[in-house]
């Protein structure tokens, strides 16, 4: 069918689409890679703003910093981490090349793309899915509205739904239930780093050290954030988001100049999600993810420590990993591992790198054994701990772990309980773009690609050397 006159662009648009495209294609190129930034010593740049600033000719950074009413202080004394050198460097390069009204375009663009959804008319709403979605990742429809204004408040205004979530779903026992695994995870841990043959004992004092300092942030916050300041107006959909947007703009900037605040969250209670902060050092698992299937007062410590257990476990290994292992128990990058250990290290990663990269889920597209290495590290040494603590928890009441239950053994339900929760499925666009951009591995990775490399797993459903769920090198670091 022939398209209407009226439905093709005219030159005006395709000059503005050209631009933009161009824009982002000069500033991709410029930026490292996703697998260079899992590096934070590339990202490590301290510079003082003064220099920053003469460095970048065409960009007023004192401005900028005025517009967004953040503290200004001495350019001569104060200092900021230029993240990639190279990517300002070029976008000074860029800016002096580019027509003034090129950038206009470019700048508008970006802001409508990052206001579509729920805020913004449907033909907005509309394209900004039809792209990112459907042709991205192959999703076919959008989620009912009041699942994505759901997920906006949780966005904009997560605190304080989280009071409410949790006055409901999240009882301070079992807060105490999921705190008690956490500290007795990390006492495998501890037990673990002692046994390891190939740490020096002076590598294991500094492991150690950081392992005790480790915060455990179980549930929700200690002191819930004031939204006193933020306003809210019915009716006014595209309002509230710009107002949030900038309420949570001032409470960073705010913090500049100031003490860090060690209890400050960066997920919202309902979330379902964890993770490891490595200049904080500490472990946070929202009451969202302490919930079934996850985590469960009806469930035994098979299934629990096999699935919510490996997650505790995972965020923990995630301070050992080839990223978390070069900030020290203060959060600061530090290399504080002898330079033997640092070379049996990497060996040992190597050998996961090398698994990984020869898993190919879709044509011509393997998984970056690099990108996702901290990850894959996580994953195996977060079942690995759970694993320890699990059979410890067990012998101390005295578990009989060949009694069956559902028709499988304590031990088999505790690595199905780990299996079940990559149970997904994933549109083929989803997978190449994830395999492209995502430091995770695809979800069946993440369960068969590490359970080959737990000889207890093989073990437990006598698997034999030579079949698939068997590793033919099997990769242990922690």
């Amino acid at each position: 069918m022939k398209a209407a006159e009226s439905d093709l662009p005219d030159r005006a648009e395709i000059d503005a689409f050209c631009d933009t495209l161009w824009l982002e294609d000069g500033l991709a190129k410029a930026s490292l890679t996703i697998t260079e930034t899992r590096n934070p010593q590339n990202l490590n740049h301290p510079m003082k703003l003064a220099a920053f600033e003469t460095s970048v000719s065409t960009f007023d950074f004192n401005a900028y910093l005025a517009g967004l009413k953040a503290p200004l202080h001495d350019p001569q004394t104060d200092g900021i981490n230029v993240t990639e050198p190279k990517f300002f460097a070029e976008v000074n390069a860029i800016l002096t090349d580019t027509d003034l009204g090129a950038i206009q375009t470019y700048l508008r663009w970006q802001f409508i793309h990052s206001i579509a959804g729920t805020s913004t008319p449907q033909s907005f709403d509309d394209e900004n899915f039809n792209f990112y979605a459907t042709t991205l990742l192959g999703q076919e429809e959008q989620q009912p509205r009041w699942k994505r204004c759901t997920r906006r408040v949780d966005n904009e205004l997560g605190e304080a739904l989280g009071e409410v979530y949790i006055s409901r779903y999240f009882p301070p026992s079992e807060k105490k239930r999921a705190l008690d695994m956490t500290v007795a995870i990390e006492a495998a841990m501890g037990r673990d780093i002692d046994s390891l043959d190939w740490m020096s004992p002076e590598t294991k004092i500094r492991a150690k050290e950081k392992l005790h300092t480790v915060a455990n942030k179980i549930g929700y916050p200690d002191k819930w954030r004031d939204y006193s300041r933020l306003d809210i107006v019915r009716g006014d959909a595209l309002g509230n988001m710009l107002r949030a947007r900038e309420f949570e703009s001032d409470r960073d900037l705010a913090k500049i100049g100031k003490p860090v605040d060690r209890a400050e969250w960066a997920m919202t209670p309902p979330t379902v999600n964890a993770y490891y902060n490595p200049q904080m050092n500490d472990v946070n698992f929202p009451a969202g993810y302490l919930q079934a299937p996850f985590f469960s007062a009806q469930e035994d410590d098979a299934a629990n420590y096999g699935d919510m257990g490996s997650t505790i476990g995972h965020e923990l290994t995630h301070g050992f990993d080839d990223e978390g292992r070069q900030f020290d128990a203060k959060g600061n990058l530090t290399d504080w591992w002898t330079t033997q250990d640092g070379k049996k290290f990497t060996e040992r990663t190597d050998c996961m790198v090398k698994q990984f990269d020869g898993y190919l889920p879709v044509e011509n597209v393997h998984i970056n054994g690099k990108l996702t290495l901290g990850e894959n590290l996580a994953d195996l040494g977060g079942l690995w701990i759970a694993y320890l603590a699990w059979v410890d928890e067990s012998q101390k009441v005295h578990l009989d772990m060949t009694a069956k239950q559902d028709g499988y053994t304590s031990e088999q339900r505790f690595m199905v309980a780990y299996a079940q929760q990559w149970c997904t499925q994933t549109r083929p666009e989803a997978l190449r773009t994830q395999l492209q951009t995502d430091p995770h591995a695809p979800d069946e990775y993440r369960a068969n690609g590490i359970l080959a490399d737990m000889p207890e797993f093989a073990k437990s459903f006598n698997c034999k050397k030579g079949q698939p769920m068997v590793a033919e090198k099997v990769c242990r670091v922690w």
